[in-house]
């Protein structure tokens, strides 16, 4: 069924859903019905409501936001009172929404709980409680059919197949409720990876690395080839503590705090990057064609490697049937070989599909190699390529890339949070970029990827509709509930006083001391713009920043202010995601005048890496003198000048 403007188009599911409804009217006294009557309601004013608000396309709002969305609830409840009326008639239309508010808030069961797991069908079988209570989840296999959770008080819970023993539980048995992982809870988990066979490999926060499943390449690193049932510990050629790990099919790579790649496992086609195609039954250290370079990342495909250095440059070893090296060719390599075609660009990040590969510069441009039969390069036809491809940027600035060894589809999301999708998606080729309506990539590889498996652990937001801090949220600018209007260049914004006292020490301080009787509801603000106040006073509601990175630095300028750090620290990480050729001399003094260090330094190396096209700017030659000396001296240091 579907209403437009109150019109209703009926088919066959509408006149049951109406049938039943009244029927439970019928019986509401019994209270198994009274709970039928809530439970349809509930669902037909939810369905409808899906179907009937328009689409919206992403905003910047969504950037730091969970990947499921409750529906706005003003909508929820005008179209689910026209339901009632269509179906009720005006005359009882009070009398039927009274008794439905009326039976929903009995403490029967949450049926508004909308999560970050409801895409992924292996959890649907979950008590909404236990979902309620998970901080962390995956999933991996071959069919997408098992499944880790970490929950909030960092005990650790497996379902699936348990297929070679990759549950971790000490044995092979599948299970489709959660059982308890004892060997990984209160390790404080911190990184996780998963191979085909599949194996899995597990950080904890003190740099511990873990591993469990198949073993039958030795791809668990502990010098044996049987399946391991429980997690063990790796300690065997491993120097510093563990930061990064990435699993191909049936091998394993590590990186070290200290920026060094080991590597384990399968190597029949060199991914190992040993210079030989043994298997190799412990981590190795990784260090022909790297030499002394300090490594930042690290990616595995099916049987090939990539890394990315601090300078930018990245290096892949491997299999190179389809290209999935970017050298040029298609000879497989026993050693890391440096992409050479990427000369002059910053790589700072690097992920593997099945048999392709993705790049992602500090510029925010995208680059792709490797097989394309299924059109995951997003070039717009089904040619392999040898050499990295660059993506046309009229998508806007790449700010995430996703790929997992288990497929063939590439996903993205940009500055501006749209998420786009390409490759095999649910067994189309898709040869272009294409925009989605999600807004988390974790739900591209919910609904279209084969298998479903999560391209990263995802970190959950669960999404609960009576909680303290969703009634705070809902409650900024809203004039029916605030006592204080702040204006600013002639626009209201609405809030209260006691949440402003509570999450800001200037507002504590200002409201301490008697108001003029004319000014106590009214306070003007003229040193900043409204968009920038705006975002700092819902700030103080969400604990979010919703503002573009051209904006940011005015709510920087604020935060420095107020002594807000921690507001700092969020506008810190929007300006990196806008820092370019041309604007990173002027955010760099920005970041000195506000005492931002994080930006500063990130600011500071991204010019070192684009040195010779950023003092050639209008906004380098701009720069104040203590700024350039301040530069000059630091690129001193860094080894900008050899003589």
């Amino acid at each position: 069924m579907m209403i437009d403007g109150g019109v209703g188009v009926f088919t066959p599911l509408a006149s049951k859903v109406h049938t039943i409804i009244l029927l439970s009217i019928q019986l509401y006294c019994c209270a198994s019905a009274a709970l039928l009557f809530t439970k349809v309601l509930t669902a037909v004013v939810r369905n409808f409501r899906r179907a009937s608000l328009p689409y919206v396309p992403r905003a910047a709002a969504y950037a730091h936001q969970s990947t499921s969305r409750a529906f706005d609830e003003s909508k929820s409840v005008l179209h689910g009172r026209r339901m009632i009326k269509l179906f009720f008639g005006e005359e009882q239309e009070e009398e039927v929404v009274g008794m439905a508010e009326r039976l929903a808030s009995l403490p029967v069961l949450d049926l508004g709980t909308t999560t970050d797991l409801d895409k992924w069908l292996i959890f649907s079988n979950l008590d909404r409680t236990f979902v309620s209570k998970l901080r962390l989840a995956c999933v991996f296999g071959s069919s997408g059919n098992e499944a880790l959770m970490v929950t909030q008080d960092d005990d650790v819970f497996a379902l699936g197949s348990n297929s070679s023993g990759c549950l971790g539980l000490g044995d092979t048995h599948g299970s489709l409720e959660p059982r308890k992982v004892d060997a990984l809870c209160r390790k404080g988990l911190h990184a996780l990876a998963y191979g085909s066979g599949p194996h899995v490999l597990a950080v904890t926060e003190s740099g511990e690395l873990l591993s469990w499943g198949h073993n039958g390449y030795c791809q668990l690193g502990n010098n044996c080839n049987t399946q391991g049932l429980v997690p063990s510990s790796i300690s065997a050629g491993l120097s510093h503590r563990v930061a990064q790990v990435a699993c191909g099919s049936h091998h394993s790579l590590a990186l070290t705090t200290n920026g060094d790649v080991y590597a384990w496992g399968q190597n029949n086609c060199g991914q190992v990057g040993s210079g030989s195609t043994t298997n190799q039954p412990t981590p190795r250290k990784v260090s022909s064609g790297i030499g002394g370079r300090r490594c930042i990342g690290v990616a595995c495909g099916q049987t090939s490697s990539m890394a990315v250095m601090e300078n930018g440059e990245v290096f892949g070893w491997g299999y190179n049937g389809n290209g999935q090296l970017g050298l040029g060719n298609n000879v497989n390599q026993t050693s890391p070989c440096r992409v050479t075609n990427l000369q002059g660009v910053v790589i700072h990040k690097v992920v593997c599909g099945y048999a392709h590969t993705m790049a992602l510069s500090d510029e925010g441009v995208l680059y792709t190699w490797g097989a394309n039969s299924y059109g995951q390069l997003g070039t717009g036809n089904k040619a392999n390529q040898v050499s990295p491809f660059k993506m046309p940027t009229d998508i806007g600035r790449i700010v995430e890339i996703a790929a997992s060894h288990y497929n063939h589809i590439s996903a993205v999301m940009t500055q501006t949070s749209r998420v786009y999708m390409w490759g095999q998606c649910r067994g189309q080729s898709v040869t272009v970029p294409t925009e989605t309506p999600f807004h988390s990539i974790h739900d591209v590889f919910a609904c279209f990827a084969c298998p479903t498996v999560t391209w990263k652990p995802m970190v959950l937001d669960i999404c609960n509709p009576n909680t303290v801090a969703n009634s705070v949220n809902a409650a900024f600018n809203d004039p029916s509930t605030s006592d204080l209007k702040i204006c600013v260049e002639g626009r209201t914004i609405h809030v209260h006083k006691a949440i402003l006292k509570i999450r800001c020490e200037h507002f504590r301080s200002m409201f301490q001391a008697p108001w003029d009787e004319d000014e106590k509801d009214t306070v003007d603000v003229t040193t900043f713009p409204y968009a920038v106040y705006k975002a700092f006073l819902q700030y103080l509601y969400t604990d979010e920043v919703d503002l573009p990175p051209e904006d940011a630095i005015g709510l920087l300028d604020l935060a420095n202010s107020y002594c807000e750090a921690q507001l700092k620290r969020h506008c810190e990480r929007i300006i990196m995601h806008g820092v370019l050729v041309e604007n990173v001399a002027m955010l760099y003094a920005a970041a000195i005048k506000f005492e931002a260090k994080d930006l500063e330094e990130f600011c500071f190396r991204f010019a070192m890496n684009h040195l010779t096209a950023v003092v050639q700017t209008d906004a380098f030659h701009k720069l104040e003198e203590s700024a350039v000396k301040s530069f000059i001296t630091k690129a001193a240091v860094y080894g900008a000048f050899k003589y």
